[in-house]
């Protein structure tokens, strides 16, 4: 388990406050909305047709999205009940009933692929994020998630990787501002660039991580004292010469190329953080399904 049952709750309801919460909402209502009605369900069952949903593991894998599925009954419109059986963050084996839920035949079939792509997909970022932070045990790095998200996805997916046991890069483009060589390019030189943004937005500069491919642009960038260096495409023994480069107070962070083969060794050597793009944008769907049975 990567988080206790008296943490899941508080880490949803954190993590999903005011633009997290609106995107989280407006996904719901966009994945109702792309189904449009049910006519084969509305053709059988009746408005006073009840029924039990049960929510299957099929697979062996850490849960992720559990409070979704409240949410979507409720977007749903109509009366239910639920039973969660397991923890949000769970390992969980094949055969495990997750959940319960008890609603109209109509409504609980209209959901419940909805529910299952959230419940899987999510899922299956929290199970491979879990797997990379187990590699990682023993060192002092930090296991990070990138910007690699699907659109309007974004925040579900980086609060799966939270459940998984990793941190979270940065949300949006505003939160930090990572000058690549594009930036460097255009301003003339690193120091260029990071000079350029302390002049443009002063006392309220937000934190500055400035990507390095090579020890002279790690040096360049340490110079400029700036929040954080990147180590881009780095082999070892190169990373290794670059954190001596870096002095105290500046954070370190290996990105590019990260495998679970690899990243036990990344952390052998010490960076700070080490960024996955893969958690998010490759991470196979955990696979779970739902049985109905109906209520005379």
């Amino acid at each position: 388990m990567t988080t206790t049952p008296e943490q899941a709750p508080s880490l949803f309801e954190s993590f999903f406050q005011l633009e997290a919460r609106m995107f989280l909402l407006a996904g719901i209502r966009i994945a109702l909305a792309e189904d449009g009605k049910d006519l084969t369900s509305l053709g059988i069952f009746s408005d006073s047709d009840l029924a039990t949903g049960h929510i299957i593991a099929k697979q062996k894998t850490v849960v992720a999205g559990l409070p979704l599925i409240p949410l979507i009954m409720e977007f749903a419109g109509c009366e239910f009940q639920h039973m969660i059986n397991v923890d949000e963050g769970d390992s969980v084996s094949p055969g495990t009933l997750i959940a319960a839920i008890q609603a109209p035949a109509t409504h609980l079939l209209r959901t419940e692929r909805v529910i299952l792509n959230y419940l899987g997909h999510l899922s299956g970022i929290a199970n491979l994020t879990a797997s990379y932070v187990a590699a990682l045990a023993g060192t002092r790095t930090t296991l990070l998630d990138t910007r690699k998200t699907l659109p309007g996805l974004r925040y579900a997916e980086k609060y799966a990787v939270r459940v998984g046991g990793a941190r979270n890069h940065r949300l949006n483009l505003s939160e930090m501002l990572m000058v690549k060589d594009n930036h460097i390019d255009r301003a003339g030189g690193i120091r260029e660039a990071v000079d350029a943004l302390r002049k443009t937005y002063g006392e309220d500069c937000p934190p500055i991580e400035v990507e390095c491919r090579t020890l002279d642009e790690v040096a360049l960038a340490a110079e400029c004292r700036v929040t954080r260096i990147m180590f881009d495409n780095m082999d070892l023994p190169t990373m290794a010469e670059a954190l001596k480069r870096v002095p105290a107070g500046i954070e370190t962070e290996a990105s590019g190329n990260v495998t679970l083969e690899n990243i036990a060794a990344i952390g052998q050597v010490g960076p700070d953080f080490v960024s996955v793009g893969r958690l998010t944008h490759s991470a196979p769907c955990s696979d779970f399904s739902m049985t109905l049975s109906q209520i005379a």
